[in-house]
């Protein structure tokens, strides 16, 4: 088992296509752009764009990125909440010369709402945000003017936003060359290896560096890095894809006895802010450490949508990704029955 489960990325040479495999894969979008970030990818396309209107913007989303567009063009809210029913597309009131910000959450949509949408609304841009699943069927069949995803999220990158049209519209070129942050997160992920593999490297050293190239990298509209753009085509994505959904359905079975939908990861929804922190803290006492998409603070920057801040409070997601072995899902599984409210949260 893992001495650590979930947190960053470490470089594992696994992750790479083996020799039965070569050649490059076809899942790449013929024409792209690639940024140090999603974020960065977005805030050039919107220069490019410099929209009249609006920019709409899903309510259960990561409200860093939503801050950071809404220094560009106004931002207006539409209701998409991680229940399964997609859209409120009453909610969702644009006009001609908007721009909408349409969500692949948790990589569990299909496109095909999307796809009627856009035909209906010829006069406004869509750009799709794949972060959670960059090469679903969706994402690689998508009919959008624009497409997006942060692909450290599921990736073992130190950066990297990948921006593609499906409609051979043009794209946007990256800021300058690859920021400072993508070469710490690197050499903490080549860190985080050998003290893995049980070398003396302090956790304190490499995650300082995760951080602060984190930090560095914040909306970065820079050039990705040279280790990303040299290792992106010749990762074994479909395997990476495969061993995630693996992953999640068995978590999902273990701990509920049904199997959810091939997505990102597993979430659990907790009755409570104050039960979910609870056992966010019992996961990492345990070396297993859950990421929350995402917080919405209501004093700050919000989405204004209550029902979509409290869901935000009351979720985690479990790291179930491609790095976790049989062990590694038992040692999940075990931790959360050991929690005591258990019988309190649900996966969905």
């Amino acid at each position: 088992m893992s001495a650590e489960i979930g947190s960053e990325f470490h470089w594992d040479p696994a992750a790479l296509l083996s020799t039965e495999r070569g050649g490059l894969p076809g899942w790449l979008p013929t024409r792209r752009a690639l940024f140090a970030t999603g974020c960065g990818a977005l805030s050039s396309l919107l220069d490019l764009l410099a929209p009249a209107g609006r920019l709409h913007v899903p309510t259960y989303f990561c409200m860093g990125v939503a801050e950071a567009l809404s220094a560009q063009v106004p931002i207006a809210w539409y209701r998409h909440l991680p229940d399964g029913d997609g859209p409120r597309w009453d909610t969702l009131r644009a006009a001609d010369g908007d721009v909408v910000l349409a969500q692949s959450l948790f990589g569990r949509d299909d496109g095909t709402a999307w796809d009627a949408w856009m035909r209906a609304h010829p006069g406004v841009t869509v750009i799709e945000d794949h972060s959670h699943d960059p090469f679903s069927e969706w994402a690689c069949a998508s009919t959008a003017a624009y497409a997006v995803a942060s692909l450290r999220k599921t990736l073992p990158l130190p950066d990297g936003g990948l921006l593609w049209s499906p409609r051979g519209l043009d794209l946007p070129v990256p800021a300058g060359p690859a920021s400072g942050g993508a070469e710490l997160k690197l050499t903490a992920m080549l860190l985080k290896a050998a003290w893995l593999d049980g070398r003396p490297v302090p956790k304190d050293h490499f995650r300082e560096l995760q951080q602060h190239g984190e930090h560095q990298l914040l909306g970065s509209a820079a050039a990705a890095s040279a280790f990303t753009t040299a290792v992106l085509p010749v990762l074994d994505v479909a395997g990476i894809r495969a061993a995630n959904a693996r992953n999640a359905a068995e978590i999902a079975a273990a701990l509920v006895g049904r199997v959810t939908s091939d997505g990102f990861r597993v979430q659990l929804t907790c009755p409570s802010e104050q039960v979910r922190d609870a056992l966010l803290a019992h996961l990492a006492r345990h070396g297993i450490y859950a990421p929350v998409h995402w917080r919405q603070d209501r004093t700050g920057f919000w989405s204004g949508d209550d029902e979509a801040a409290g869901l935000a409070a009351r979720m985690l997601t479990l790291p179930v990704d491609h790095r976790c072995g049989p062990g590694d899902l038992r040692r999940i599984a075990e931790t959360i029955e050991g929690f005591a409210r258990l019988d309190l949260f649900r996966v969905i």
